[in-house]
């Protein structure tokens, strides 16, 4: 019984998880489309949220049979935040699932190794619908590609200034760029510019944005990114760009020995980030990241000695990574 008698593609049930607001509405609004077209959904329909339902209620309204009209959908909000009893009652239903309802499970996180992700996992292959946040730089094609959705293109320069200003939400994301579109005028690109003039910012930066734009020698970036970041101190930014430093300066050996295969271990850094650390190595030079240590070591004794310690990391920072004049 693990399929509905009218559309043979579809599962009983199904587990939309995830960080990502927008996938996890995207999916649900497909699905119920594509369930309207079998049926009233009005009349057939009920929506449950888990930090107040209960499971019996969830499991009566799976089992009650649909009205003019060959599906039920079930939609449970939440569903991590079921309380035990009432998830094993969702198990036990899911063992053998009433096949004229959908049973749509929605979480933001909900960890493989319970018993409640096995029962939907075991529906089927498509049971489990995955809705992770979208890494830095597949957000930056997912907003271009929101854009043309809303009748516009975004520049590279556009997408990256609304994440900046915006944060990573998908759903504030997609909202701030319905608004843009709207006001835009012409076929040109919106560009960052006209992003910066139509967006208040409503996230807040992240140190780790500004230590890769350290790494990366771009003083504008971290110049604009510096006046934005509120919880970490001078201190704060100054170390961890010396264990940026200290990540590039074993890259480089690594790479020197020809080792490259060991930087994800030995760094502890996912195997993504290791493309970027080895462009951020190369363009500096080995003598160039040793001067940046040394002159650390004096500049954090002149912040502690009633220099003024923004001034003194500032100044360190760009010195740092300026680029040396071409031969």
């Amino acid at each position: 019984m693990a399929q509905t008698k009218k559309d043979t593609q579809l599962l009983n049930a199904y587990l939309i998880v995830g960080e990502d607001e927008l996938k996890r509405e995207t999916v649900i609004r497909r699905l119920r489309q594509r369930l309207e077209k079998m049926g009233d959904l009005a009349f057939n329909s009920d929506s449950f949220n888990g930090e107040s339902a209960d499971g019996e209620s969830i499991v009566a309204a799976c089992q009650t049979l649909p009205f003019a009209s060959d599906v039920r959908l079930v939609q449970v909000n939440n569903v991590e935040k079921l309380k035990k009893a009432d998830q094993e009652l969702l198990i036990d239903y899911l063992a053998d699932p009433n096949s004229s309802t959908i049973l749509a499970l929605v979480a933001v996180k909900l960890a493989k190794n319970t018993r409640l992700y096995k029962a939907v996992a075991r529906l089927g292959k498509t049971a489990i619908i995955d809705c992770a946040p979208f890494g830095r730089k597949q957000l930056n094609d997912a907003v271009r590609s929101m854009a043309v959705s809303h009748g516009v293109t975004f520049t590279p320069g556009a997408s990256a200034a609304l994440i900046d200003l915006v944060g990573t939400n998908t759903v504030a994301l997609d909202s701030e760029i319905r608004k843009i579109a709207l006001a835009h005028r012409g076929t040109d690109p919106v560009t960052d510019g006209e992003v910066m003039a139509a967006v208040s910012r409503t996230a807040e930066v992240k140190p780790w944005e500004f230590v890769d734009a350290f790494a990366a020698r771009n003083p504008k970036r971290c110049i604009y990114l510096l006046h934005r970041i509120k919880k970490t101190t001078p201190y704060g930014l100054l170390s961890m760009c010396i264990t940026r430093i200290r990540e590039l300066l074993t890259v480089q050996a690594l790479v020197a020995r020809g080792n490259v295969h060991a930087i994800p271990k030995v760094l502890n850094v996912p195997d993504w980030k290791v493309r970027s650390l080895r462009q951020w190595a190369e363009d500096f030079s080995r003598n160039e990241l040793v001067g940046a240590l040394k002159r650390a070591r004096d500049t954090e004794f002149a912040m502690k000695s009633g220099s003024d310690p923004d001034d003194e990391f500032v100044s360190w920072m760009l010195t740092t990574i300026k680029r040396p004049p071409r031969n």
